[in-house]
């Protein structure tokens, strides 16, 4: 339950009470000077436990040789005169457990209005530079739904990352090269021979989509007749730019933008990846053997050395992932994060240890993977595409439920976890369905202050979110839970952007949404009372800024009519 998560300026002022008191017990000669070294407080599994809690007694007893519950009931005594407590007890061998008065979590409303847009954000992160490298597709063909799930997942951790104060740049890495770009311009020439009338042979581990039929449609009526004699490269060169644009446009679609394109080629092109062996060979960390150039990977905890250049003169695929991560050092940020697929499971240690063998930090590098995702309709797994041969893409799953439905779905499981994806869940527009249940909130919150403008109410001001007496007002014990949740958001954010966690904001949203529509349908906010419902006004506007806020960091709209 989120609501037990604490909120720094609430929890400070809790402190800061109880090192008051503490430091008044010395005086009065209960404990020696220096145990308010030992005033930890931390927030209890158990909302009957408290909303804090401390262990004071227990640490300073002994040293004292004295009782525990003995120092608790001092602790109380004096706990019981501040002002800002409704009730302090001992609990179980001597823990002092803090309840607060509803009116020290309203407080959390002045820095909601007096904040807006920026309630959450925090500077954790300031002077921090990030990289985030996400998608990361090969342009030979549309992203799938795969691909989906890495760029939302990305796209959110840049998102709260930045919350976090971290400087964040969002960087894209593909490789537009090699064998499989030669297979698509085969691939696409086939088809134009195909659509020409002429004899063609399609390679026997070509790409089937219809994409590669589009592109070719597109090439006949360009050129026609000229492509019979068009040489190898003209085909590659327009599928890739292609399915480039496609892919951009899928990804602008879904409100994912990037600040960067690193292409794996540029390794080759500057001598990067000859420079990484060169400086390994340097501290006699490769060898050969079997005509082949090995990694002694096993120096660096792997259980045994790999092959960084074939046979053939090819290297392998962890050449140019340590030549591009050290380029990633190179430019200075400090802390580097990839997004990756299970399939990378095993190719991780061997770049980290590469890292590590060049000399470089390794512990800067965060690799999130993700598990798949299965689609499912009907009770029944959706196997295939239509259109795009053995996978659906995107655009597909964007047409059908839409890129909110898409994002929180896809952000509902932590990225260790199986995501299997119900498409006709997405598109209810009831409760069942999770992404509506929490927009619907915001769209109902949005509606309240319609109707206060049409009975002449004034929406409450930042002004009155400090106003002691009305805040007073909110002493249900729904509104209470709803005011801790509100100081939960910051806190929460914080959290999110440490752990690389977009998932427990969607948890979050989901609870916040559930918390507000149970009160809603057991309380009317506009009454015949005007300062309980301007206090209850002061909350619903709270509710839906937090609400937008939420939404917004993890790439979704907040609809006001639903």
């Amino acid at each position: 339950m989120f609501t037990r998560i604490d909120e720094p300026m609430i929890k400070s002022q809790v402190k800061a009470c109880l090192e008051r008191c503490v430091a008044l017990g010395a005086q009065q000669g209960y404990w020696p000077e220096d145990a308010a070294k030992s005033c930890g407080i931390e927030v209890p599994k158990r909302a009957e436990q408290g909303d804090f809690s401390t262990n004071f007694a227990m640490m300073t007893a002994g040293r004292m040789q004295a009782r525990a519950r003995d120092l608790a009931a001092r602790l109380v005594e004096l706990l019981a005169r501040e002002p800002m407590f409704a009730k302090v007890e001992i609990a179980g061998p001597g823990f002092v457990n803090f309840f607060l008065k509803p009116s020290i979590w309203a407080q959390v409303l002045a820095p909601v209005y007096g904040q807006d847009e920026k309630f959450g954000c925090s500077e954790t992160g300031v002077g921090k530079r990030v990289l985030v490298e996400f998608v990361s597709a090969n342009p030979t063909g549309p992203l799938s739904v795969g691909h989906g799930r890495n760029a939302v997942l990305g796209d959110a951790i840049a998102r709260v990352l930045t919350a976090a104060g971290y400087t964040v740049q969002r960087e894209y890495y593909f490789n537009d090269a090699g064998r499989q770009m030669r297979v698509l311009g085969a691939s696409t020439r086939a088809r134009c021979m195909e659509l020409l009338g002429l004899p063609s042979e399609f390679p026997e581990d070509g790409y089937q989509g219809g994409y590669i039929y589009d592109i070719a449609k597109d090439l006949v009526a360009a050129k026609g007749q000229a492509l019979r004699d068009a040489p190898d490269q003209l085909f590659i060169e327009q599928a890739r730019e292609a399915i480039f644009q496609d892919i951009q446009n899928t990804l602008a679609r879904i409100g994912i933008r990037f600040d960067s394109y690193f292409n794996e080629r540029s390794l080759y092109e500057q001598g990067l990846l000859e420079k990484v062996v060169a400086d390994l060979r340097a501290r006699d960390l490769v060898y050969e053997k079997d005509n082949a150039t090995w990694f002694k990977s096993s120096a660096f905890g792997q259980e045994q050395d790999r092959v960084i250049i074939k046979s053939s003169g090819e290297p392998t695929y962890r050449l140019p992932d340590i030549a591009y991560h050290r380029e990633k050092f190179a430019r200075g940020f400090d802390w580097m994060i990839n997004i990756f697929g299970s399939d990378h499971i095993a190719t991780v240690p061997d770049v980290l240890a590469g890292l590590r063998a060049l000399g470089l930090d390794d512990s800067r590098v965060t690799v999130v993977l993700y598990q798949f995702v299965t689609l499912m309709r009907g009770g029944k797994q959706v196997k295939m595409s239509t259109r795009r041969a053995t996978f659906v893409t995107v655009d597909e799953l964007v047409d059908e439920v839409g890129s909110d439905a898409m994002r929180f779905f896809f952000l509902m499981r932590k990225p260790d976890n199986l995501i299997e994806f119900d498409l006709d869940l997405a598109k209810q527009q009831s409760q069942e369905n999770p992404v509506y249940y929490v927009q619907y909130a915001h769209a109902r919150l949005c509606s309240i202050e319609r109707q206060a403008k049409e009975l002449g109410v004034a929406l409450p001001t930042a002004a009155e979110a400090g106003d002691t007496a009305l805040l007073g007002r909110l002493d249900l014990p729904e509104e209470l839970t709803l005011l801790k949740m509100l100081a939960a958001y910051p806190e929460l954010i914080a959290d999110a952007a440490r752990d690389l966690a977009p998932h427990r904001l969607v948890f979050y949203l989901m609870e916040l949404a559930g918390a507000f529509h149970s009160y809603y349908n057991r309380h009317k906010v506009l009454g015949e009372d005007a300062e309980l419902s301007r206090a209850r006004l002061l909350l619903a506007g709270a509710l839906k800024k937090v609400l937008r806020n939420g939404l917004a960091l993890i790439g979704l709209t907040a609809p006001e009519r639903m």
